[in-house]
């Protein structure tokens, strides 16, 4: 029996701006990656977004990314190893506070944007970011991208790994992802994305940007759901892979 979480990036919200249609993603995937206040979000966002996952019995992760809200948290950032640490712990700290309010406990942490990229490579940075979760809560998942070194620093640090694979975007033949930068980088082919999804999951396989087929392990999907299309994309993904018999339950 094939199983597999489905992520998605909600709570990204703040003030006035409106992003996303959190309440009806939250009805398809298993696991919400919460935005925590830096990149995106804020205390109103992050209390209506927890009190929604409640009601529809989504886990909760924490989204911790950079203090950058004009950027939205995909611009690199010079930081040192023990500023990511403290920038981890204290998102993680102010999420933490929303989901203990509401009877329920924080199931993962996954970076965002440029601070997720930047771990993904740098061994240094990913190990502070998972040294801070431990030292926060070691029960809580470590979510990064497959084959990364945040996958390896959490292991090392004590945490349990979850490793996520992405519906629409493209892989380097070293497993890393394409820069949003270059052409062909998001795949805005759904069938197309759907397809590679199930061979992520059953095969452990995917075809890099450049046709190679690389190694893969997907324990969890992540599938953006900013626009209505997003939706439909959400959802066709969820049924096909139960019509390919996969168990679609979040990582606990």
């Amino acid at each position: 029996m094939f199983r597999v979480d489905l992520n998605s990036d909600l709570g990204e919200s703040f003030g006035n701006y409106s992003l996303g249609m959190d309440e009806e993603i939250l009805k398809y995937v298993s696991s919400a990656n919460v935005a925590c206040g830096w990149h995106a979000g804020d205390p109103m966002v992050m209390e209506k977004t927890v009190a929604l996952a409640k009601r529809f019995g989504t886990a909760v992760g924490a989204h911790p990314g950079f203090p950058d809200l004009m950027g939205f948290g995909r611009r690199n950032m010079a930081v040192t190893p023990e500023e990511a640490k403290v920038y981890v712990k204290y998102q993680l700290g102010a999420l933490d506070a929303f989901v203990r309010s509401h009877g329920m406990k924080i199931q993962h942490v996954k970076p965002h944007g440029a601070l997720y990229n930047m771990a993904a490579v740098d061994e240094k940075l990913a190990r502070a970011m998972c040294e801070a979760v431990y030292d926060v809560d070691s029960d809580i998942i470590f979510m990064g991208l497959a084959g990364s070194a945040m996958l390896s620093a959490a292991r090392e640090t004590g945490l349990k790994a979850a490793s996520e694979v992405f519906a629409d975007r493209a892989y380097n033949d070293d497993g890393t992802l394409v820069s949003r930068k270059l052409p062909g980088a998001v795949i805005k082919d759904k069938d197309l994305a759907i397809r590679r999804v199930v061979r992520m999951v059953k095969e452990g396989l995917v075809e890099s940007i450049n046709g190679k087929d690389i190694p893969i392990l997907a324990d969890s999907i992540c599938v953006h759901g900013d626009n209505p299309e997003a939706l439909e994309f959400v959802r066709n993904i969820r049924e096909t892979l139960t019509e390919e018999g996969v168990e679609i339950r979040n990582l606990l």
